[in-house]
């Protein structure tokens, strides 16, 4: 447990040279319930550096949501469960990413 948000942490980060966040929601990792975009882009929205969404991509359709946020600044995310389920194909995810 912290006193520190996420938020505030990155802010701290901002002006470094970290290239990327990976911001997982934790309550989400490996769960297949879909990722927390809300919190992810609202991250996103508050630094300016890009952020990596991890935890809960359950399939393609996450994966098209996360798209719509990424004029904020979430530029990629983490898939794993997903894979090794089969609830999601890779050639599908990249061909849907771009």
């Amino acid at each position: 447990d912290t006193k520190t948000s996420a938020i505030d942490f990155a802010k701290e980060l901002d002006s470094t040279k970290v290239a990327a966040i990976v911001f997982t929601d934790i309550s989400r990792d490996g769960m297949l319930t879909g990722p927390n975009i809300e919190s992810t882009a609202g991250l996103a929205k508050e630094i300016d550096i890009p952020v990596i969404a991890s935890g809960g991509i359950s399939g393609i359709k996450d994966i098209k949501d996360l798209l719509k946020v990424e004029q904020f600044g979430v530029f990629a995310t983490i898939v794993g469960r997903a894979l090794y389920t089969g609830n999601i194909d890779l050639k599908e995810c990249i061909k849907t990413a771009g």
